[in-house]
């Protein structure tokens, strides 16, 4: 039997598309020590960055925005790997980011569980998902959920996922208003909640009831906790929310802990909003819900002959 050494030299390269998120329901219940107890539905969207992974004696990483390289997700999640699983083999690992950083829709985490999937098959290691989620929740909150993807359920401090039905078709407009990024802003959010920012998940609940029955979620049940805090901590992002409510939106809805808003519809009126929006030369993506229910449905391995 081929050793997993020979296996790796005879790889090119393995990528993975990496998806955004989009917290299409997000309570928090309560706080427990140190950290706040969250409630979510959270949505992958097919607004993706890509990375790529070659065999090499020790973990190497570069990313097209080189602000991005130092102490990226993506390095750390490798070494978090090789360290708790003894492994002595490297990557060359290349990110090129497509998400928007700081704004609210996870790229940096579904960057790090993309390296997880990825490296959990370029090296061989075997490791089951539920493994690779307890390893994915020591590097973040939002980590765990992109290790499945899809439609999910998001519960504790972001480490208990439970796959959902698929959301019915759904195409989402982004806008990302241009504003200044804040260095550690969703911790700075969380801090501004108090104990009446806190709900009972009735949000969720029913939320999670229309998924299984098929239906989409009601506008009523889109709640975002942070949008307490937001409109005053984010300064103008009240103005970019009324931009995008005119451009055509029928809800407008704070994606994560911002500034990130967007809006969801049918494909026809979402390019509609896209297509104003883009007009006045702001910021926006049009993404659909992703079809895949695991990051690494997204893997593609290219292996020399």
């Amino acid at each position: 039997m081929e050793d997993l050494c020979s296996l790796c030299a005879r790889i090119i390269m393995l990528t993975v598309y990496a998806p955004a998120k989009i917290n299409l329901v997000l309570e928090v219940l309560g706080k427990h020590n140190d950290y706040h107890r969250i409630s979510s539905i959270v949505q992958s969207v097919d607004l993706c960055d890509a990375l790529s992974f070659r065999p090499g004696k020790e973990v190497c990483f570069a990313c097209d925005e080189a602000s991005l390289e130092h102490d990226n997700l993506v390095t750390r999640a490798a070494t978090l790997l090789k360290e708790s699983t003894g492994c002595s083999l490297g990557a060359r690992i290349e990110l090129g980011k497509r998400i928007p950083w700081g704004v609210g829709l996870g790229g940096g985490s579904s960057d790090a569980a993309a390296t997880l999937l990825a490296l959990n098959e370029l090296w061989g290691l075997g490791l089951s998902l539920s493994e690779l989620v307890r390893l994915a929740a020591r590097l973040g909150s939002d980590v765990p959920f992109f290790i499945y993807g899809g439609t999910a359920l998001i519960e504790g401090k972001g480490e208990e996922v439970t796959p959902l039905p698929a959301l019915p078709a759904t195409w989402f407009v982004l806008l990302v208003p241009p504003l200044p990024r804040i260095p550690g802003k969703t911790r700075q959010m969380y801090g501004r909640l108090d104990a009446t920012s806190f709900t009972g998940g009735h949000f969720v609940q029913q939320a999670v009831c229309s998924l299984r029955r098929g239906h989409m979620i009601d506008p009523s049940l889109m709640f975002n906790v942070f949008e307490r805090v937001a409109f005053d901590f984010l300064s103008d992002l009240r103005k970019y929310r009324q931009i995008l409510a005119e451009a055509g939106a029928d809800g407008v809805y704070l994606a994560g802990s911002g500034p990130c808003l967007f809006t969801l519809s049918s494909g026809e009126k979402a390019d509609e909003v896209f297509s104003r929006l883009r007009s006045q030369g702001l910021e926006c993506y049009l993404a659909s819900s992703f079809p895949h229910t695991n990051v690494a449905a997204g893997l593609k391995t290219r292996r020399a002959r």
